[in-house]
């Protein structure tokens, strides 16, 4: 079993129901294909750095699985077809860093560091 992170930028304009579907709809084509999502997680509503496709902002959605490539062939596939996103990524890793959120704001990171 290979390890991805997978992430997805979805249009800013996008409702949080939206939202959620879009991120239960990638989660059963992964379950489809056998795969496993160890960690989900939304980043929200975030600056790009360039304009894509009239978009300054975009809502981030990551993913981690554990599966095979063909899992990965499928998402693209799919999200390519898909009106609401604006980009995808997904990188092999070789292990998931669970621990860290990185896009935690500073105020949540205090809170619980006390």
């Amino acid at each position: 079993m290979n390890l991805y992170e997978h992430t997805i930028i979805a249009r800013q304009d996008v409702s949080p129901s939206q939202l959620k579907q879009i991120e239960e709809k990638y989660s059963k084509i992964v379950e489809k294909f056998e795969g496993d999502i160890v960690k989900t997680e939304n980043w929200g509503l975030m600056n790009l750095s360039y304009l894509i496709k009239k978009n300054k902002k975009g809502n981030y959605i990551h993913f981690k699985i554990k599966g095979d490539g063909k899992i990965i062939s499928e998402l693209e596939k799919n999200e390519k077809l898909d009106k609401n996103l604006l980009r995808y990524l997904t990188v092999k890793v070789k292990n998931f860093d669970l621990d860290t959120d990185y896009f935690k704001k500073s105020e949540e990171k205090e809170v619980l560091n006390k």
